[in-house]
């Protein structure tokens, strides 16, 4: 049976955005981060991590230590009753330094490949999908997977939308101050 889904993107939606976060001791989850994801958990939406990693191409950190961060951020979220139901990460980059990364993939966002292979290995209606972040490039991918998009205040988010926001084409469906804001928008709205 196919469920609803909401891809979250990972720095400054769901930790503390601090750069090349190359040590799993720098990696910050937001204090709501888990009382978020167990609320979309409790309502049956599946939660997919997406994520553009170019600092494994750029040399700043390798997948090793990318895929002790995810551990991290599972364990957390685990003892806090909530469920990430996969991890989709891209660590391409047009201009990386290693060049086995060096490519244009259909991975990095805004590009939909994460979307489209998490949707190829989870019972995801792609009819009912919600794409959360806090930089436009989040949303464009939304957009152009076709899910309804949130914006949220934390990491660029803010800053994105004072700044740019008149520039965009389209505006984000709906902004949030943070994860847990935009999981009850999901839920209370059901949009």
């Amino acid at each position: 049976m196919l469920k609803p889904a909401v891809f979250i993107d990972r720095d400054g939606t769901i930790n503390v955005d601090g750069g090349y976060i190359n040590h799993p001791d720098r990696f910050i989850i937001y204090p709501f981060a888990a009382q978020a994801v167990r609320l979309l958990n409790l309502y049956g939406y599946l939660c997919v991590i997406v994520t553009n990693q170019s600092g494994i191409g750029k040399g700043f950190y390798d997948e090793g230590v990318m895929e002790r961060i995810h551990a991290k951020m599972l364990n957390h979220f685990a003892r806090e009753g909530a469920r990430i139901d996969g991890i989709y990460a891209c660590p391409h980059d047009p201009n990386a330094k290693i060049p086995k990364y060096r490519i244009n993939c259909d991975c990095r966002k805004p590009n939909t490949g994460m979307l489209k292979t998490a949707t190829a290995q989870l019972p995801i209606d792609e009819s009912k999908t919600y794409m959360i972040g806090d930089k436009y490039s989040d949303i464009r991918t939304g957009f152009n997977f076709g899910s309804a998009t949130i914006m949220v205040n934390t990491g660029y988010g803010l800053g994105e939308r004072q700044l740019h926001g008149e520039s965009w084409e389209r505006p984000p469906d709906f902004a949030a101050e943070n994860l847990l804001h935009a999981a009850k928008l999901i839920i209370s709205k059901n949009i």
